[in-house]
């Protein structure tokens, strides 16, 4: 296999593309390059793409992809919600499509050094650029209190209370600095049943987010997207967990009038802003069975996207 072949195809990769309708010539965003599995469809399909990825390793892997695109592919190394600066930067915009792949890759996960399963024994880590606080810092830094919150709200983990308790008393004896500690501390405090998922599988993915701000990267990167598409292009959004999922519902909801009080304002109201964005059903899209028994971390993916119109972007305060 060359380098410029993809090494594995992302979830949904085929729904998401036909999602943003890509036309020859018609200019792209994947905002999730990852080993380029979105941005090689698009190419075939006769796009043109801003790929970025806050990952080096994943920009540095791409080169091959961009030298073979002729011209076709820029690649750039940021974080998605800093969409706005990187295409400033290339020259590059309005977009036709915007694809969010949001999440770690299944690249990330393989790397037993980046620390982010337990699968795998590696350092305590988790930093998808590489840089700033890590996992190993949250573990062994923050009071109890605020693990065991980070552990619920991140994780949505009942036991979030027991987990902080037996990683505190841990860290006493000494610092917890690898995936398997952390993971067989979990499972002791929360002894997992036959079949299911697990016991440290929650707590892992708390950490994660909070170390790389996923749920607030993907809050910026969704009204980034909106500023940036042009009327009729599209956003389309792959989730994993629903957490994830429940933002970007939320968003296309809001952003498509959806739930908005009868037309009729009272005296004094204020008129809501009109819709950015026009819902295109069915959706959510899930994967089939064959691809989720071909990758069982599809199971849990759902896909979102609309078609952008052409009101003004809405200002934060706007909602």
């Amino acid at each position: 296999m060359s380098d410029a072949q993809a090494p594995h195809v992302p979830v949904l990769a085929a729904e998401a593309v036909a999602a943003l309708a890509v036309a020859p010539g018609g200019l792209y965003l994947d905002g999730t390059f990852g080993a380029g599995g979105y941005t090689r469809l698009i190419l075939a399909a006769g796009g043109r793409v801003l790929a970025l990825d806050r990952d080096p390793s994943a920009v540095r892997n791409g080169a091959a992809l961009v030298e073979a695109s002729g011209g076709r592919l820029t690649l750039a190394q940021s974080r998605f919600s800093l969409m706005e600066n990187a295409a400033r930067e290339k020259g590059l915009g309005p977009f036709d499509g915007i694809v969010l792949d949001v999440g770690v890759s299944s690249m990330q996960l393989d790397e037993p050094e980046r620390g982010f399963s337990f699968r795998y024994d590696g350092p305590l880590d988790m930093r998808m650029e590489k840089s700033g606080r890590s996992a190993a810092d949250f573990v062994n830094e923050l009071e109890e209190g605020a693990l065991a919150d980070l552990i619920y709200q991140f994780g949505e983990e009942r036991a979030s209370r027991r987990i902080a308790r037996a990683i505190v008393t841990e860290r006493a004896k000494a610092p917890i600095l690898t995936t398997a500690a952390l993971a067989q501390i979990v499972a002791r405090a929360n002894p997992g049943r036959p079949n299911e998922i697990h016991p440290a599988t929650r707590t892992f993915q708390a950490l994660r987010i909070a170390v790389n701000e996923e749920l607030d990267e993907l809050a910026r990167a969704l009204e980034a997207a909106e500023r940036l598409l042009r009327p009729g292009g599209r956003l389309a959004v792959v989730t994993f967990h629903s957490l994830e999922d429940r933002i970007v519902k939320q968003f296309f909801a809001a952003r498509a009038g959806r739930g908005r009080a009868p037309s009729r304002l009272l005296p004094g109201e204020i008129a809501p802003p009109p819709p950015t964005f026009r819902l295109l059903a069915p959706q959510p899209v899930a994967p089939g069975a064959a691809e989720c028994a071909r990758n069982p971390r599809a199971r849990s993916a759902k896909l979102r996207w609309a078609e952008r119109n052409d009101a003004p972007a809405r200002q934060p305060e706007e909602g």
